[in-house]
């Protein structure tokens, strides 16, 4: 049996780290590490993760989810790398179930989970992740009711990192999440780069329990801006100019929702937080390209496609 860490990233998570502790220690296939990954909290939940046992990594300020994955992913000395959001419960067979999963396909770089909503598990969060061509991303039946169609083991896209399972080799082997992007679509953009090298994503309906975005209104920009800057930076560095009338259609669209929500300017504000990163991101669009195993073409699907409404 492949040895397993749960890495926890954590920022003022005091709120629900016992509970996430607790159920990560409560599996039926124990971690044989267990790390949270501090970013630098003022809550004192630094202390309570180290009272349940955990090794703490303590990085001193907020570096973001993306960095404090990495440092986990790489002080972390099991092969397979269970990430969990520190506002997730697992149910208690998820860390065997989606390891057994990632053992028995030698593809896999990566395995998603069936995350529902902490307070109303009949509500789905997340059952793997899909991008598509005109630069949104997706979390499957998000806010949908749990009516079973997710319920069968499968292939995803990619793996909302909040809970899921990692081959540790083949995410250093891709450099590890994008540190730049902070937080959110850091998961969607490895995900792709693992694509590209060959590697895939398997789904396993493994309930955890997710309060969403438990952290972020303490951040400098609502999740919405993130993902608007993060967007622009995902497509900068992986899209073909051939897909750049959907991205634009789609840029359109949802610029078009923001004036409607009153929040135009917040909205160009993010747009205009990716400019300074976009050369950059366009450097390495091309060796991306040149290195990729898998064309980027193939990397994502073709559809499915959507209209004006906002994604």
């Amino acid at each position: 049996m492949t040895a397993v860490a749960v890495v926890i990233p954590n920022w003022n998570g005091a709120r629900w780290i016992e509970a996430c502790l607790e159920s990560v220690l409560d599996q039926d296939r124990p971690p044989d590490e267990l790390l949270v990954v501090d970013n630098g909290s003022t809550d004192g939940s630094e202390v309570l993760a180290d009272v349940r046992g955990a090794r703490v990594l303590r990085l001193g300020r907020n570096t973001g989810f993306a960095v404090a994955a990495n440092r986990g992913i790489e002080a972390a000395r099991a092969e397979f790398v269970a990430l969990v959001n520190t506002d997730v419960v697992l149910d208690p067979d998820w860390l065997r179930r989606a390891c057994a999963a990632l053992e028995d396909d030698g593809r896999a770089a990566a395995v998603a989970t069936k995350m529902v909503d902490l307070h109303d598990p009949g509500v789905l969060y997340d059952a793997g992740d899909l991008l598509r061509r005109d630069g949104a991303c997706e979390q499957r039946g998000r806010f949908s009711v749990d009516d079973g169609r997710y319920d069968e083991p499968g292939d995803a896209f990619s793996a909302c990192a909040g809970a899921a399972v990692y081959r540790r080799s083949a995410v250093l082997g891709a450099g590890g999440f994008d540190e730049r992007l902070f937080a959110y679509l850091e998961d969607v953009d490895l995900g792709l780069r693992l694509r590209m090298a060959g590697w895939t994503c398997l789904y396993e309906p493994v309930v955890a329990r997710h309060a969403g975005e438990g952290s972020s209104s303490a951040l400098e920009r609502a999740p919405a801006a993130w993902v608007q800057r993060n967007t622009l930076l995902l497509v900068a560095k992986h899209f073909p100019a051939a897909w750049l009338a959907r991205v634009a259609y789609r840029q359109l669209g949802w610029a078009w929702h923001a004036a409607r929500e009153r929040r135009l300017r917040v909205h160009l504000a993010a747009s205009a937080a990716a400019l300074p990163l976009l050369p950059a991101m366009l450097r390495e669009r091309r060796r991306l390209r040149r290195t990729a195993e898998v064309s980027v073409e193939a990397a994502v699907p073709p559809g499915p496609l959507r209209g004006l409404t906002l994604g």
